[in-house]
């Protein structure tokens, strides 16, 4: 099947009472304008345009390399932006299915999208509309179709598409509304759209006017009514975000969970779209997943986690971490209190422990940074263990500075190591000690002030 997606994205939002664009607000760390963007691609749409406003560089940033933008120089209304799209490279001359859909709607999901897309084919229709049906529908645009009225429904094809203020009394009893999403014959919307007039009181041209000049024309115009109206709520304010927000996370924590995944309060639970969980992976309360994370089965991931861009293997201990970019490696445990800084890697069976921060560094296989530690630009060994209140000293105030330290070493307490500097394999270095030169293989390393005490000395000074 021949389809293209045309995602319209060039409204003000200003009911968001925002310095930045409305559709570049996120949920669940995706802008809104790439959720119904992605649902088109899961729907196995490739060729997908997002129209923009002329000013929208923000936009166009987020949306680049997803998809194809379009310009809609002086945001005229619906159709007006539908048919700048339809007037770039990649639709002028397209033949076949054009599925719109709008950027401040998250919730669509892509089996309604190929719905759409089979129902146009299967009833050979010009235009097929997604409806939904509320018990008060005061202030939707109806679905006025052909037949009779019943019950607060017409039947048979659609006949128009009438605004709240437009109704007739009968036709305000509709309780059947227009979602704003549909799927044309490319070739006859193009048709259309050249033929919308803006006689209206906004001055403006709808989309809505493109389904009577359909069925004026004799076209067939079908309609497609969804069984969860939440699919088509649209986000226009903080609070709608929060709500779509909410509903994206019930979505995705109920998929999870039928998979596989445990979580014991769900509701205290965000997980991003592109996150990846496997089987038997426990997720406790105040745990937030974002970005490309991953973890792997039979791991614990909390309380009190926040992971971006992080992989986790399997089995692994994440409690009160905060990582971002980094690599935790099967059977390793964090926290709790962990930073995990970009570049963090924890090797199979490793341990970043309480009040521990990690930075650009590789944490060698079953080697640990128990407690009160800061490790940075630095490469560990295996079977190291750095005690308590060690620090790798990396920066001299304008550069970055590595350090190495060989397998099986013990670096012991408060030890300052001050980069560049290389501790080989099997050293013990004392506690308190601050090293500046590098160490060999199998030595003993200490470096701090001779300890000298004066007898009595209290008693003569503390009077």
């Amino acid at each position: 099947m021949n389809c293209a997606g045309i995602v319209l994205a060039a409204g003000a939002g200003t009911r968001m009472k925002s310095k930045k664009p409305k559709v570049i607000h996120e949920i669940l760390g995706r802008p809104l304008v790439l959720w119904p963007v992605a649902a088109l691609k899961e729907a196995g749409i490739q060729d997908v345009t997002v129209v923009v406003g002329p000013e929208d560089d923000q936009v166009e940033a987020v949306v680049s390399g997803q998809a194809n933008v379009a310009v809609q120089q002086h945001k005229l209304g619906t159709a007006d932006a539908a048919k700048a799209a339809m007037a770039t490279e990649a639709l002028a001359t397209f033949e076949g299915s054009v599925v719109l859909v709008y950027g401040d709607c998250p919730l669509l999901i892509p089996d309604t999208i190929r719905q759409l897309m089979d129902v146009r084919v299967q009833e050979d229709a010009a235009a097929v509309v997604l409806t939904f049906r509320v018990e008060d529908p005061f202030g939707y645009g109806r679905i006025i179709r052909e037949d009779s009225f019943e019950a607060g429904l017409s039947t048979g094809q659609v006949v128009a598409i009438v605004e709240q203020k437009d109704a007739s009394s009968e036709e305000a009893q509709v309780c059947e509304c227009n979602s704003g999403f549909y799927c044309f014959d490319a070739a006859k919307l193009r048709a259309c759209l050249s033929q919308v007039t803006n006689d209206n009181a906004q001055g403006e041209y709808y989309i809505t006017d493109v389904v009577a000049l359909l069925r004026q024309a004799g076209e067939k115009v079908v309609a497609l009514a969804t069984e969860d109206p939440q699919e088509c709520a649209g986000v226009n304010s903080r609070v709608q975000l929060a709500e779509a927000t909410r509903a994206m996370q019930q979505r995705i924590n109920r998929a999870h969970m039928e998979a596989g995944v445990t979580m014991l309060a769900p509701d205290l639970v965000w997980i991003g779209p592109d996150v990846t969980l496997e089987q038997d992976v426990t997720l406790l309360q105040n745990v937030t997943l974002m970005g490309r994370t991953s973890i792997g089965e039979d791991s614990i991931v909390g309380p009190d986690t926040r992971l971006f861009d992080t992989q986790v293997g399997r089995g692994c201990m994440v409690d009160e971490t905060i990582a971002y970019e980094a690599q935790i490696d099967s059977g390793a445990t964090t926290g709790p209190r962990a930073y995990l800084r970009p570049g963090a890697h924890l090797m199979e069976g490793a341990k970043a422990g309480t009040h521990v921060e990690i930075k650009k560094s590789t944490v060698g296989a079953g080697s640990k940074v128990p407690h009160l530690s800061y490790i940075g630009d630095t490469t560990i060994g295996e079977g190291v263990n750095i005690g308590a209140g060690s620090i790798t000293c990396n920066y001299d105030g304008k550069h970055k500075h590595a350090t190495t330290i060989g397998d099986g070493t013990f670096i012991g307490s408060d030890t300052m190591m001050v980069a560049p500097v290389n501790i080989g394999s099997n050293v013990t270095v004392g506690a308190g000690s601050v090293i500046t030169k590098d160490v060999p293989d199998d030595a003993l390393a200490v470096a701090r002030a001779r300890e000298s005490v004066y007898d009595g000395w209290t008693l003569t000074h503390r009077k």
